[in-house]
């Protein structure tokens, strides 16, 4: 666990890093939010960041937005301020930690960081066969091509291959190269110089150098253009890569990891994919089982969640009941871990009562297959203010709701709701021309 504080914690710092440190965190420190971006831009990457609450902490957020660097960020100040914490979630953070600062407080949010990262909660034996593969395989050096369908938890398994090996106390570095356009993905992974390109206004380490000593996840590798697989082929080869619009070749030791939700063989015969590099990559292939094929886990995954998100909502563990044990085990789960985490931290917050009911089981929001689930739900089991109700107003009524709990923020709610952010933004445009007050960044 790398931690990187950000300015001095109304003098509270010097005791903040003793206890992460104690808790066996690296911690390093900066004064200021454009000293914490120059220290990321440089490769010294961190897991988590602390910042003090007098900082501007939506600069911070936004510019590690823009600069697709993906840090969770907690603030930090004095007492049980509820107007800064406020203030400091509306801005970006994702939690808030009064000082002086606790030590079991700061032990369970790098604990809940640590465990987001890297927990595999299993009991299926397709999953546990899975599991002994990778456990013979992450000591080795070899790549590895970790594939599977969307959702079923490729990066989990990445974070695990480099947690077992002889990597595990170096960085892990993950690029999305599906998430990034292809003209920005090249300096992403190799870095560039001060003035390369438009927009280049300070020299930006690349996840190759970030990585170097640790493991290298290329995510989503299918999607990168045949022109960057050139480069990229060279960089394995020759363990070394040329930043745009530098001089010299840098040498670099990393361990290269790829996921792809794609048949990459497919791939390569359409010539989208380079053989050379699909060799490179599939030393050793682990193949990732959608949640149907291990339904042993399905209620072991909802509990494990159920409990999760609880506790982030500050309510009751609450059990299921067995109508909605049994919709759980029955629903296709073609979002597979990701779809049934969406659902439970749904079910969450719609729940009535003392158990997570059928009404609260609320599946595939916007349409598709299981709407007929949705409609059911909605007036099954003991969810009185559900009845009577069509699917269309459920479904207003859990976005306007799950809105309010993120204080307006459209990412966060769509990231909890499941859907895109298009989606959402779709969804509100019609509440407000049907004269529905929708909640807006700030305003709650």
């Amino acid at each position: 666990m790398r931690l990187l504080i950000v300015g001095d914690l109304e003098g509270h710092i010097t005791t903040a890093g003793k206890i992460a440190m104690s808790r066996g965190a690296k911690v390093s420190h900066v004064n200021s939010v454009e000293e914490a971006l120059t220290a990321l831009r440089a490769g010294r990457g961190a897991d988590l960041l602390m910042i003090d609450v007098k900082l501007n902490i939506a600069r911070l957020v936004e510019q590690l937005a823009s600069e697709r660097i993906s840090i969770p960020v907690v603030a930090c100040g004095i007492g049980t301020d509820a107007n800064a914490a406020v203030a400091s979630i509306k801005a970006g953070a994702k939690e808030y930690i009064p000082l002086p600062p606790d030590a079991e407080l700061i032990a369970a949010v790098l604990e809940a960081v640590a465990e987001e990262s890297s927990t595999i909660v299993h009991k299926d034996p397709a999953m546990k066969a899975v599991l002994n593969l990778a456990d013979r395989i992450s000591p080795s050096e070899a790549s590895v091509l970790i594939t599977g369908e969307s959702g079923t938890g490729k990066e989990l398994m990445a974070r695990y291959v480099h947690n077992k090996s002889k990597r595990a106390s170096r960085q892990f570095v993950a690029v999305n190269c599906a998430a990034i356009p292809e003209n920005l993905l090249e300096s992403e992974l190799f870095g560039h110089e001060k003035g390369s390109f438009t927009g280049a206004v300070a020299r930006r380490i690349g996840k190759f150098e970030e990585a170097n000593g640790g493991t290298l996840l290329l995510d989503e590798i299918s999607e990168m253009h045949p022109r960057l697989q050139a480069k990229l082929l060279r960089a394995i080869q020759e363990r070394e890569i040329d930043r745009v619009g530098g001089a010299q070749p840098i040498s670099v030791d990393v361990r290269i990891l790829a996921t792809s939700n794609r048949n990459l063989e497919e791939a390569v015969k359409s010539g989208d994919f380079r053989e050379d590099l699909f060799f490179r990559l599939n030393v050793v292939n682990v193949e990732l089982p959608p949640l149907r094929g291990r339904p042993a886990d399905i209620m072991v995954l909802a509990d494990f969640f159920a409990r999760k998100y609880a506790q982030a909502n500050g309510v009751d563990d609450r059990p299921f009941t067995p109508e909605a044990i049994s919709r759980l085990k029955s629903h296709g789960w073609r979002g597979n871990v990701r779809e049934l985490e969406n659902a439970i931290h749904r079910a969450i917050l719609l729940a009535q009562g003392d158990e997570l009911d059928t009404d609260a089981i609320m599946l595939n929001l916007g349409g598709g297959p299981a709407q007929a689930d949705t409609a059911q739900s909605a007036g099954a089991g003991n969810g009185g203010a559900m009845v009577g109700k069509t699917v269309a107003e459920v479904e207003r009524d859990l976005i306007i709701e799950t809105l309010h709990h993120c204080l307006g923020n459209r990412t966060h709610a769509a990231n909890i709701l499941g859907i895109s952010i298009r989606t959402l933004r779709n969804k509100l445009r019609q509440y407000t021309q049907e004269g529905i007050p929708v909640p807006m960044p700030g305003e709650i």
